[in-house]
C-alpha cells in the first residue's frame, strides 16, 4: 500500500509543479523541470514496484490525466482568480522633473560620482554630471533635462 501512496504522491506533486510552471511562473523552467522529474520518478517507481504491465498502465493514466487536468484548467478558467487583472501604466517619478528648467542653479547635497542628489530651487532631485566627480556643497547648473534625468555642470 505504501508503494502506491509513494507513486501517486510523486505523480500528483509533479503535475502540480508543471501546472504551476504553466500558469504562475512561466518562463522560469525550474519549477517545470522539477515537476517533470517528480513525474518520471513516480513512473519509474511504478515500474520498479509493480512490473512492466502496471508501469505502462501508470504511464497511460498519467498522460491522460495530465492532458485532462491541463485542458480543464484552461477551459474553465479555474486559475483566473489567481491571475493579475490590472496592469501598471505609470512610470517611476513621472512628471517630477517638469519644474526643472535648463539654467536652474542649486547645490549638491551628496557627492556626485557622477550621480547624486542636489537641491534645485527648494526641492531635492537626483542629478547626473557628464562624468565629473563633485563633492557635496558644490554649486551646479542644469544644462539638460532628458526624460527623468537632470544633467548638471559645476559652477566655478
Amino acid at each position: 500500500m505504501i508503494e502506491w501512496i509513494t507513486v501517486v504522491s510523486l505523480i500528483l506533486f509533479g503535475l502540480v509543479l508543471i501546472i504551476a510552471e504553466i500558469i504562475f511562473v512561466p518562463g522560469t523552467t525550474v519549477v517545470g523541470i522539477l515537476g517533470f522529474i517528480f513525474l518520471i520518478i513516480g513512473i519509474a517507481l511504478s515500474f520498479s514496484y509493480f512490473g512492466a504491465e502496471t508501469g505502462w498502465t501508470t504511464v497511460g493514466v498519467t498522460a491522460v490525466a495530465s492532458g485532462l487536468i491541463i485542458y480543464y484548467a484552461f477551459k474553465s478558467n479555474v486559475w483566473g482568480r489567481f491571475s493579475l487583472r490590472s496592469s501598471i501604466d505609470s512610470k517611476v517619478n513621472e512628471g517630477e522633473t517638469l519644474a526643472v528648467t535648463v539654467g536652474m542653479e542649486g547645490s549638491t547635497v551628496s557627492a556626485l560620482r557622477p550621480i547624486g542628489k542636489a537641491t534645485l530651487g527648494d526641492k531635492l532631485y537626483e542629478v547626473k554630471t557628464l562624468g565629473e566627480y563633485l563633492d557635496s556643497g558644490h554649486k551646479v547648473r542644469v544644462i539638460q533635462v532628458i526624460s527623468n534625468q537632470i544633467i548638471v555642470e559645476p559652477i566655478n
